[in-house]
């Protein structure tokens, strides 16, 4: 093992040759040695490898082996020594592998190596974007869970803030084609994070890119398969992947197979649905997702029998007066419950497909079923009107600070529910039934349009999803607004929609597929 004074006097050796310095192959062997001695003799080694590395091809693998072993060394310093100099060696077609080093690497706890090893990668993403996506990928494919895990997490972290030149349009299709094979086997979670990822790539974001993203979605939400309502993971797994499909419908990206699986599969099981999240509401989330994809639906082929099925699940939760049900159906003293939550989204839905079919109350329905239909809407306005009167009144002078207390936010999401409803239960008591109003749906916020804004207002309707990013804006706590108890009282539901990280499970358990044995330890 060299010294000190002969680690330094083969370095001046190969400083001094110059041009010849490829002929001292002796000297360079001696420094390589040096990762053997002790801590200064491995910490001048970290140094002066990776100085004259590219003069000596012949022994690229030598010297590439003896930096990955300074990179794992027990001494920290040295190890960020070896690490921070890693970019030097990926010179042509060492650069995979070192992109596949940097990326196992990134499993370290040390705050200061991993933010080193983030730099060593953007660094060698800049010289050559293609081999570095390589290692990455190799590694997501085949590494550690950990290092899966944190590679993942790297590449929708940093992508984004990688130049235009570096993330040319072929880095983006090498991206597309390699994330389509992790997406053959993903986790809840990592399904987030690659359509975070593929989401921001400017080849994907034209009308056939973000098509080509729904068809991604669709294929992870399995709508070829028949909806099982009692599988927590299959139902989770639906919501997960629509939500994901949601920021991308426009008037140019239909939302029409989701919403065809929708009223085909789930809403005849809606009251059967199940879901591993304690306290949430799985029937409302379901019927705010509908709502929202359904002012992208475009030509439905059965759009009349689909219709019938959200026309039969709003009629759930229009009641009739007590006075004129059936078979003593609420009779007595107990009013029905007005379920203003689920009212809207199916009353939305409704409004919104039945403009592809305008005559369907009055052509598809016999006299009797409208009759009914119109008792209902009378009885839920009339509800509907003391509420919005109550509700007012408690916001009335009302300002700022006033506004921002949790109990007023809530009231003030009610009065919009309540408005919602009163206009396009309106729209349907013309003659014949209007669908020419649009309402903003209660849980979405205001959009601030930008100048130069590319997707910003594709479509008219006012229940257009706002752009916004796969993880989904920042939410308040759930609340639930508790009308005062009396003829209408009533739950209005959970008016903040939040979005869910992970699926139940994980990859080689239930319904993310399996991937199999990997092997362990060091790959590089």
């Amino acid at each position: 093992m060299p010294s000190v004074e002969e680690l330094y006097r083969n370095y001046g050796i190969l400083a001094d040759a110059t041009e010849q310095v490829g002929q001292h192959k002796d000297a360079y062997q001696v420094i390589l040695d040096g990762v053997k001695g002790g801590t200064k003799e491995k910490r001048l080694a970290a140094q002066f490898i990776p100085k004259f590395f590219k003069h000596f091809p012949e022994l690229a693998d030598s010297a590439i082996n003896a930096q990955l072993d300074l990179c794992e060394d027990e001494d920290v310093s040295i190890r960020r020594q070896a690490i921070k100099e890693l970019p030097q060696f990926a010179t042509g077609e060492n650069l995979p592998r070192v992109a596949d080093i940097l990326t196992q690497l990134l499993q370290t706890d040390d705050s200061a190596e991993f933010n080193l090893v983030n730099n060593a990668l953007l660094s060698i993403f800049k010289m050559d974007a293609k081999g570095t996506l390589g290692g990455l990928f190799s590694q997501i494919l085949q590494g550690e869970d950990i290092v899966r895990e944190r590679a993942i997490k790297f590449l929708s972290t940093k992508l984004k803030t990688l130049p235009d030149e570096v993330l040319t349009k072929e880095v983006e299709e090498l991206i597309l084609t390699e994330s389509k094979k992790v997406l053959e086997d993903v986790t809840g979670e990592e399904f987030v994070l690659f359509m975070k990822i593929l989401s921001g790539l400017k080849s994907l974001q034209t009308v056939s890119g973000r098509q080509q993203l729904v068809e991604l979605v669709a294929e992870q939400a399995d709508l070829e398969q028949t909806f099982n309502p009692s599988d927590p993971d299959c139902v989770d797994r639906l919501l997960q992947c629509t939500r994901q499909a949601v920021p991308l419908f426009s008037k140019n990206v239909h939302s029409t197979r989701f919403v065809t699986y929708f009223c085909e599969q789930v809403l005849p099981n809606l009251s059967s649905l199940t879901t591993p999240v304690e306290g949430l509401d799985i029937q409302l989330e379901v019927l705010k997702l509908l709502a929202e994809m359904s002012s992208f639906c475009g030509d439905m082929e059965k759009l009349e029998t689909n219709l019938r099925k959200l026309f039969d699940k709003l009629l759930e939760y229009m009641p009739l007066p007590p006075e004129e049900a059936e078979n003593g159906e609420n009779a007595g003293n107990e009013e029905p419950k007005l379920q203003f939550s689920y009212v809207e989204c199916l009353l939305y839905s409704f409004h919104q497909l039945g403009r592809k079919l305008p005559d369907f109350l009055t052509a598809k329905l016999n006299a009797e079923k409208l009759k009914d239909f119109k008792i209902r809407l009378q009885y839920f306005a009339r509800g509907l009107q003391v509420y919005i009167r109550q509700l007012r009144l408690a916001l009335q002078g009302k300002t700022g600070e006033a506004l921002k207390t949790e109990e007023n936010k809530i009231k003030v999401v009610a009065l919009k529910i309540t408005n919602n409803i009163n206009v396009l239960i309106k729209d349907l008591f013309h003659i014949p039934p209007s669908y020419k109003s649009t309402v903003t749906l209660s849980w979405k916020p205001v959009q601030k349009v930008e100048i130069g804004q590319k997707r910003a207002n594709e479509d008219t309707t006012s229940g257009s999803p706002p752009k916004k990013s796969p993880a989904g804006p920042k939410r308040d706590a759930r609340q639930i607004y508790n009308p005062p108890s009396g003829k209408y009282s009533s739950n209005l539901g959970n008016f903040n929609y939040e979005q869910r990280g992970a699926f139940r499970g994980s990859r080689g358990g239930r319904g993310w597929g399996a991937r199999g044995n990997r092997s362990r330890g060091r790959l590089y």
